[in-house]
């Protein structure tokens, strides 16, 4: 067991794990967030035929390279074609076809335009000026071409994506289950939600925002329930977790003290302990085990620093439990906006906003950065790291920090 880790170590511990989620298959209809298993690759071109951009007529370009205002070129109308519609009319020259938004280039055309800059009778339409082959057609093709890959294994599903495998004609793919979480939440001084807060009591707020963040990649997390602060109890309701889930996440007792039982329940249980207490704060109160090949990840009862973890150390296994691509997310460098005026003996944490100003990207402090502090998570977009070993640091210093 190693104890005191740096985050990026404690990551790449973590995500090493294996991880082996299994297939799916549901209508894209359902498909929204999840994670596509296979590579998915268009079978048919879009637009699937050349098509007009607009209402107007189809016709050859050729015939119109004389026409002037002065000396129009008249083209006798063979059929009208409304979106939907193929075309039973070949265009030969002196023919042009009536053809609306969206409706098939008939053969023999090669090109378009709009009505409006015509004159036009139900049996006939004047062009006054040279059209060149090729104006106005959108191509088969031109936005996806057969073959083309439209999204790769481990890609989320977006709502365009929705929509690309439906112009496709995909009626449904093949997706990643997602894998489930149980959060057991412990301490003695824990009320849900609802209930009378007695003296000495706080309200159970780390199953809502971990469960949220989870949900939010794409994990099936549930609330396993609140245990109270004995190693024993602990131990036996994450057994049961085991079994039916993929990962067990608990909070509370994963520090240094009487009642920190984090590692205790670990020991208990027969688990191997990977690591105890990261190098990070807020964060730094993490214990990481395995039991059966599935990953036990005990953190800090305090809000702030359970989610400080997750998001730092913890995330990019749980996105690789989901069959994810984009498990590690890059770093960019931001320059601080405000001084940091402490010293940083190991990794520190910061939430804060990302403001570009006269075209640089600034990190933004924002509001209560402690442990036990949630509130400056809800308008955070960034999360920024103070190097260990740092000195305090004057506003404009370059720093590493990642999107939320």
């Amino acid at each position: 067991m190693i104890k005191g880790i740096k985050p990026d170590e404690a990551r790449d511990m973590l995500f090493d794990l294996p991880a082996s989620p299994v297939t799916e298959t549901v209508a894209i209809s359902d498909a929204l967030g999840r994670v596509a298993a296979t590579d998915i690759n268009a079978v048919i071109p879009v637009p699937p035929f050349d098509r007009s951009p607009f209402d107007g007529y189809a016709f050859r370009g050729a015939d119109t390279a004389a026409a002037s205002r002065e000396n129009p070129v008249t083209l006798k109308i063979t059929e009208e074609l409304p979106a939907g519609v193929a075309p039973t009319i070949a265009i030969t020259p002196g023919f042009a076809a009536k053809i609306l938004t969206g409706a098939p280039i008939p053969p023999g055309a090669d090109c378009t335009v709009k009505y409006e800059t015509t004159e036009f009778t139900d049996t006939e339409v004047r062009i006054f000026k040279p059209v060149a082959p090729g104006s106005d057609v959108v191509y088969a093709g031109e936005d996806v071409k057969t073959g083309a890959l439209a999204a790769r294994r481990g890609d989320v599903v977006t709502p365009p994506l929705m929509g690309l495998f439906a112009s496709v004609g995909l009626s449904e793919i093949e997706v990643y289950k997602p894998p489930r979480a149980a959060l057991i939440i412990t301490g003695d001084e824990l009320t849900e939600p609802g209930e009378p807060l007695l003296p000495g009591k706080i309200y159970n707020s780390n199953a809502f925002t971990l469960s949220g963040y989870l949900r939010g990649q794409g994990v099936d997390a549930y609330n396993a329930g609140v245990v109270g602060d004995d190693a024993g109890l602990i131990a036996e309701r994450i057994r049961e977790n085991l079994v039916k889930a993929d990962i067990v996440i608990t909070t509370g007792g994963a520090s240094v003290g009487d009642y920190d039982c984090a590692v205790r329940a670990a020991e208990l249980l027969g688990a191997k302990i990977l690591f105890w207490k990261a190098l990070i704060k807020p964060g730094g109160a993490a214990v990481a085990a395995v039991l059966d090949g599935k990953l036990i990840l005990s953190l800090s009862g305090n809000p702030g620093s359970s989610l400080m973890f997750l998001l730092r150390c913890g995330m990019p296994y749980i996105r690789k439990l989901c069959g994810r691509n984009d498990c590690i997310p890059e770093s960019v460098e931001v320059y601080l906006k405000h001084p940091f005026n402490k010293l940083s003996e190991r990794s520190r944490l910061l939430r804060g906003q990302l403001e570009v100003i006269g075209g640089k990207a600034y990190f933004a402090e924002y509001g209560a950065q402690g442990g036990g502090d949630i509130s400056s998570f809800v308008v955070a977009d960034l999360l920024a790291e103070i190097a260990a070993d740092s000195a305090p640091l004057p506003a404009w210093t370059l720093v590493k920090a990642w999107r939320l």
